[in-house]
């Protein structure tokens, strides 16, 4: 009889990899608005927590990322009483149902955002707080938020809306002939 010797060897591995870690970046800006009457007196002061609408988070990561037209003109505008405000997510510069721009100033166009350098701490901090953007009122008006915009046209309808926000309660501000109002824009992106 013929006994065969049979040997075998069995090997195994195995590799599990877990990610835990996920890269958060949060980004949020503030409008700072303050008015000041004709003898040089504060009148009010508001800080308001603004919406990135979608139009302008798209514009920004298409100009940092695919390096598409770039632009570092940002203007500042106003829009009216509380009755008509509500920015959404979907506005744009040629279509937001929620609000309507108010005018009641003198300059020729839409006040400039003039930024200074980011910050290079955590977060990373932008802002025109150096060079507020000032709007000489020459009308008694309602004023119930701000808004950042790539066109300095007053009333324009075309470039990029960037972000809106209403003031907190009670809401609007009423504005006079002869008031000035400064408007600061602080963008802060923090890596979490």
């Amino acid at each position: 009889m013929n006994v065969k010797a049979v040997s075998s060897d069995a090997i195994g591995a195995a590799i599990t990899r877990t990610i835990d870690s996920v890269d958060k970046v949060f980004a949020g800006g503030v409008f700072t608005v303050q008015c000041v009457g004709a003898d040089g007196q504060v009148k009010w002061e508001e800080n308001l927590n603004n919406l990135v609408v979608n139009a302008g988070l798209k514009d920004m990561n298409d100009k940092y990322f695919t390096g598409s037209t770039y632009t570092a003109a940002w203007y500042l505008g106003l829009y009216g009483a509380a009755a008509s405000n509500n920015p959404a997510a979907g506005d744009t510069a040629a279509s937001h149902a929620g609000w309507t721009e108010v005018v009641p100033y003198s300059n020729a166009t839409r006040p400039a955002a003039t930024f200074a350098a980011a910050t290079t701490a955590d977060p990373s901090v932008i802002t025109n707080s150096a060079s507020p953007a000032s709007f000489a009122i020459n009308a008694t008006s309602t004023v119930g938020g701000a808004f950042l915009i790539s066109n300095n046209t007053k009333s324009g309808t075309t470039g990029i809306l960037f972000s809106a926000s209403d003031f907190a309660a009670p809401g609007d501000r009423v504005v006079a002939s002869g008031d000035t109002l400064n408007v600061i824009y602080t963008f802060s992106l923090d890596a979490a």
